[in-house]
């Protein structure tokens, strides 16, 4: 036991842990449920050490709850559908299917290397036909709700590979394969209904998200965006038709000059055809389309227009204003129309300003939606910044839309029988023609479920975030075939305890996922009905006390956004080739010097450099744990506690490290650790055996496999999985004794134990009889001793 061999012991513990399965999950368990999660990983090839921060952090919290008597669910699964895998598919000529699952089996074979405690036996991969199935069911129900529809939307297009791009493939406003200028082309896509849920996504931010960060909150506030104005007509000079804007200022509407159309504004052709410039408007519409969608949503260009021909009229004043077709108006704010007012609006007074339109200087009149309402052009209302979600993406490596056209019946979903909608394995790859599924005749030909004729079935594919916005859910009961999951387990584990990954999602998954959430509830998954459709049997038999589970609003109650680690200055990234393997720490010092490391280095929330003298450092301090434990002597060790010193150090230590577990303050924790350590090094202590078994009981959740091996040298026989955590006494917590520095002119010359009620003059005369002072002040005058309140004697001499 003299020499730490951290490859043996894990490789050890890692099999016993697996063979005991001492991480599965029951719903059968009396004692309270603990739900936590890491966000599941992209298996984009191999982990690398921002990975490792992560799932790391989720492990002691799991270790820590299973320790204090909690019934711990602690999955596994993988976001396993997207765009790389169908690059590196293009790239490497192979297929998605295959370039996915051989990474799942080395990410995989990686975290159980680094010990973590997850049930495997809920592992799922996204693009698992029996995932994507009721991912599918999903849609048909919520489509048939009215929560997915279709309708047209500008996307990237590029002619060269005539295809569908996505933001992160336009590089510098041209595709990131063929280098052709990327264009915006109008194309029918499928959106997720999600502004239903705006007011209601909005207002539980603040009364029922309690237990995640601020920052995030106010992130999804302003993503949400509710914005409070008014609608408002303008009539079309010379037509019955109106144009109709939405305004935040209402109070500006007399200092209105122009009107602003978004380029994809369904009114701006014919106004322009009518205006006799349709020419120039389709030139410029042209242009427009050139910019990347990103940058017109930041603002990030040059404010450009051109004039329809057209005009409308004011609603109060009746003086004509011009039309401009605009590249900073956007279709999917407000109407897609603005009107301008330069006198009150910095941009507006830009575009005024280039093209020479009329500035009206006014003050602004508070009373001017009265008018507005009262004269019947318009009126108060409240918009969302928050659009509708679009699902639709041009790809393969996705699950399917589970959507039938026929010429008769119209747009027919899918029935439950019939699914999931399966991918077709046998595919080519190019990279060019948009979609290859719509190439594939077996596929694309079906007949149609209502009237058995001829249709052709939907060929886009689900966006990647559809997958990972329930699975939450199906970890559940990730087994479950009647239904998402099971009402039973639904009921029994959440909402998820505690959440932990990157703040890049705070309006992203962590939005989606909030809106399945809420969507799923009304359409009655949560119950023992599973959804069905009116005058349909159940998909499940109905389950006792289902119907009485409370309702579960949102799906996470506590949130943990950890920091990036960082090489070179920046995030870890393949991308950019500065990543460090954990293959390559746990060879040369083992996994739980890898754990150690990312847990000790900063606090959870804040960013990481990466620091291989830190990694060593940490190696050190568990090789003294190691020697401290494994060379005490058995019949030397006192069992009885009476060393009230000791009993203060362990007591506040357990306090210490427990309290700051709970807050997730890991880095302090392991602080605690070391100072307890250090003190029962010191050459005058000996340590008694429950002051190594309470370092070790502390110490497990963030290095287990070595603690386990300690444990067992300690003459314990079951695994420390199956012990209590350590709680701390109080009383024993009154402090008895202080520690005086001692100091000769200034200098530490000596330290000692003094009673913390010790008078000032004994104090003194402690200080003064120390063997060490004696030394420097023998034969000198003493003209003073200072004393400092239980901390410092200094001896002033001569």
């Amino acid at each position: 036991m003299t020499f730490y061999d951290p490859q043996n012991i894990e490789l050890k513990w890692q099999k016993i842990w697996a063979d005991q399965k001492l991480f599965e999950a029951k719903e059968t368990s009396s004692k309270p449920k603990y739900y936590l999660v890491e966000m599941l990983p992209y298996p984009s090839g191999r982990l690398h050490m921002g990975h490792v921060r992560n799932y790391t952090i989720g492990d002691v919290a799991a270790r820590f709850k299973i320790m204090q008597g909690f019934s711990v669910l602690h999955p596994m699964g993988w976001d396993a559908f997207g765009l790389p895998a169908e690059n590196a598919a293009i790239k490497n000529k192979t297929h998605p299917a295959k370039w996915t699952y051989e990474n799942i089996n080395v990410m995989r074979a990686q975290l159980k290397r680094m010990g973590y405690s997850y049930d495997w036996g809920r592992e799922f991969a996204t693009c698992d036909p029996d995932y994507y199935r009721w991912e599918q069911f999903l849609f048909t129900r919520m489509f048939e709700k009215g929560l997915i529809y279709r309708k047209e939307k500008p996307l990237n297009w590029c002619e060269g590979c005539q295809t569908i791009l996505a933001n992160e493939q336009v590089e510098q406003g041209k595709c990131w394969r063929c280098a052709t200028v990327v264009i915006q082309k109008m194309m029918e896509q499928w959106f997720f209904k999600i502004t239903d849920y705006a007011e209601e996504l909005l207002a539980d931010i603040d009364t029922k998200l309690e237990g995640w960060p601020e920052r995030v909150k106010t992130m999804q506030k302003e993503w949400i965006g509710k914005s409070e104005g008014a609608f408002v007509k303008f009539k079309i000079s010379g037509q019955p038709a109106e144009i109709e804007i939405f305004t935040t200022r209402p109070d500006t509407l007399f200092g209105v000059t122009f009107i602003s159309l978004a380029c994809e504004h369904p009114m701006l052709l014919d106004l322009a055809k009518e205006g006799g410039r349709e020419k120039e408007v389709k030139a410029f519409i042209e242009k427009t389309s050139k910019i990347e969608r990103m940058k017109r949503l930041a603002g990030d260009y040059e404010k450009e227009g051109e004039f329809t021909g057209a005009y409308c009229v004011h609603p109060v004043t009746k003086e004509k204003l011009p039309i401009y077709a605009a590249n900073f108006v956007l279709l999917d704010y407000g109407t897609g129309a603005v009107m301008g007012v330069p006198a009150h609006d910095e941009r507006d007074m830009e575009f005024a300003t280039k093209l020479n339109l009329p500035i009206k200087k006014m003050d602004p009149d508070p009373n001017a939606i009265n008018i507005i309402e009262k004269q019947g052009f318009g009126s108060k209302t409240v918009v969302f910044k928050l659009k509708d979600w679009c699902l639709s993406r041009q790809r393969y490596w996705g699950a399917p839309i589970p959507i039938i056209y026929c010429k008769d019946c119209g747009t027919v979903p899918v029935p439950d029988k019939d699914l999931p909608v399966k991918l077709p394995i046998d595919v080519a790859f190019t990279g060019e023609g948009g979609s290859p599924l719509a190439k594939i005749p077996d596929f694309v030909n079906v007949d149609c479920p209502k009237c058995g004729k001829k249709a052709r079935r939907e060929t886009d594919t689900m966006d990647t975030f559809v997958e990972s916005s329930w699975y939450l859910l199906r970890y559940t009961s990730p087994k479950y075939d009647q239904g998402p999951a099971d009402p039973k387990a639904v009921k029994h584990w959440m909402p998820v305890d505690q959440y932990i990954g990157g703040i890049t999602h705070a309006v992203g998954h962590l939005l989606y996922c909030r809106f399945f959430t809420k969507a799923m509830r009304d359409l009655g998954l949560f119950n023992s009905t599973q959804g069905v459709r009116e005058g349909e049997a159940p998909t499940a038999l109905p389950l006792e006390g289902a119907t009485q589970a409370p309702v579960i609003d949102e799906p996470v109650k506590n949130l943990l956004t950890q920091g990036m680690v960082c090489l070179g200055g920046s995030a870890m990234s393949k991308s950019k080739g500065n990543v460090v393997d954990p293959d390559d720490i746990i060879q040369k010092y083992g996994a739980d010097t890898a754990r150690l490391f990312i847990l000790f280095a900063a606090p959870p929330e804040r960013d990481l450099e990466w620091n291989d003298e830190a990694v060593d450092g940490m190696y050190r301090f568990l090789g003294r744990v190691w020697r401290l434990v494994a060379e005490a002597s058995f019949d030397k060790l006192r069992m009885s506690g009476q060393n009230q010193k000791s009993e203060e150090w362990r007591n506040k230590t357990i306090k210490r490290v427990t309290e700051d577990v709970e807050r997730f303050h890991l880095n302090t924790a392991l602080s605690a650790m070391m100072e307890y350590l250090n003190y029962l090094q010191t050459p005058d202590q000996k340590p008694e055996t429950r002051d190594l078994e309470t370092l070790v009981l502390l110490l497990s959740p963030f290095a287990p496999h070595m603690c386990e091996d300690l444990w067992e040298h300690l003459g314990h026989k079951k695994s420390l999985l199956e012990e209590s955590w350590p709680t701390w006494d109080e009383k024993a917590l009154v402090q008895s004794s202080m520690t005086i520095v001692v100091q000769v002119n200034g200098k530490l010359r000596g330290q000692f134990d003094a009673d913390v009620n010790g008078d000032e003059e004994s104090i003194k005369q402690q200080a003064l009889a120390l063997e060490k002072v004696k030394s420097h002040i023998d034969g000198k005058e003493i003209v003073k001793v200072i004393y400092v309140p239980k901390k410092l004697v200094n001896i002033v001499v001569n």
